[in-house]
């Protein structure tokens, strides 16, 4: 193992108690399995008191690490969870101190990875806005929505790979296994950029909302981190009501679904719940997602989705006796960009196959798959950026067979 220097304490104390937090262990729990005592962790984890190279094996073990990962030069993990402690208020469990730490270990990994492979991240975000409370929340979010979209060249067609699109405009977003209970959790990095973690274990549909959700944050406040419960308050601040309405408006543009709606009534002079089931299915949401716009655009009654759930509605049922197939979701904990750095490193020789695996969080063999996987996939710049592709020349169609 590389041996600890001075220079080196601050960095690794950093690292040491990002791995510990991700790790879910309390202070006591780490001394007693390491065999100190607790003020001497404390001092450890603050740098005062430099670790010992086997302390360092030891703790590498039970956080899950390799040693390497907490020696490795480069710059400390970004402190994400001070960041967040305001807006976290009293709720601040162990369960959802180890998320915090796997945002921030996924954002030190990143960003060793593009220092690694020399790689500049992207710095052309789109201009903030600023939310009023003397404009209607929902009118604004619908026109952010609209001016988001023609930025984007969108059209009101529904967007099925918003993962992809998000990541190209330089948003990193990692699928991770939050408690249930949380949906999401977002955070602007130093040296890096806005990072999102969506709940995986939650429905395709459910992920599509939270990231449009935590989109509308990025666009609004982005330097304002913070956690999205699945429950939230009765009473919702003012950038929650932004960030809903705007999902609504982003995922289910109004032109859209009124021209959707209206071509089922003029033809059945009627709309019934399976006419609701596919319209969800076209947008990609959730059927009550899909309910609640169209009451918050007038073409249903308000409290229709209540009522709905009271008479025992289920839309999984009802997507299954339509026959409405379902769109396979992306399973990939990890941006494609930080994906493609990753196994750019190890074609470079910059990392070896047990560091590649262990940046995947995989085993070896996947690990190797993932790279033959990532050299075919679709064009990347240098950078890892996907490039903007042009036609070579114009072709008639016509005259190719002749």
């Amino acid at each position: 193992m590389r041996q600890v220097s001075e220079a080196d304490t601050g960095v690794i104390a950093a690292r040491l108690l990002e791995a510990r937090k991700a790790a879910g262990l309390t202070q006591q729990e780490a001394a007693e399995q390491l065999g100190v005592s607790r003020p001497t962790l404390i001092a450890v984890e603050k740098g005062t008191r430099a670790v010992k190279p086997s302390e360092v094996i030891k703790l590498a073990a039970l956080y899950g690490r390799t040693v390497n990962e907490l020696v490795r030069p480069g710059a400390e993990p970004q402190p994400i969870e001070p960041h967040l402690r305001a807006s976290l208020g009293a709720d601040r469990d162990s369960e959802l101190q180890s998320v915090i730490g796997e945002l921030t270990a996924y954002a030190d990994d990143y960003r060793a990875l593009e220092r690694l492979t020399g790689s500049a991240p992207r710095r052309q975000f789109p201009p903030e806005v600023s939310v009023s409370q003397r404009v209607a929340v929902t009118t604004f979010a619908e026109d952010v929505a609209i001016r988001e979209r023609s930025r984007l060249n969108l059209g009101d067609q529904p967007v099925y790979e918003l993962r992809s699109l998000v990541e190209q405009i330089g948003v990193h977003v990692f699928y991770g296994g939050l408690p249930s209970r949380l949906a999401g959790l977002y955070a602007f990095v130093p040296d890096l950029g806005y990072c999102m973690l969506i709940n995986r274990k939650h429905p395709p549909e459910r992920r599509r909302w939270t990231l449009s959700h935590e989109y509308a944050h990025f666009l609004a406040d982005r330097h304002r981190p913070g956690v999205d419960h699945v429950h939230a308050p009765k009473r919702k601040p003012l950038s929650e009501r932004f960030a809903d309405a705007f999902a609504a408006s982003f995922l289910m543009p109004e032109t859209a679904v009124r021209r959707h709606f209206l071509a089922v009534t003029e033809q059945k002079g009627d709309f019934q719940t399976a006419d609701l089931s596919r319209l969800a299915h076209h947008f990609y949401v959730s059927v009550q997602a899909a309910a609640l716009r169209l009451e918050d655009l007038g073409l249903l009654s308000r409290g229709t989705w209540e009522v709905l759930m009271e008479r025992g509605f289920k839309p999984g049922t009802a997507r299954q006796l339509l026959g409405l197939p379902i769109r396979p979701p992306s399973e990939d904990p990890f941006p494609e960009r930080y994906r493609f750095l990753a196994v750019q490193a190890y074609i470079q020789a910059a990392i070896s196959e047990g560091q590649l695996a262990r940046f995947l969080r995989t085993d070896r063999v996947t690990a190797r798959e993932m790279v033959d996987a990532t050299l075919t996939s679709r064009d990347l710049d240098a950078d890892g950026h996907e490039q903007s592709l042009q036609m070579p020349e114009q072709l008639s169609l016509f005259d190719l067979a002749s």
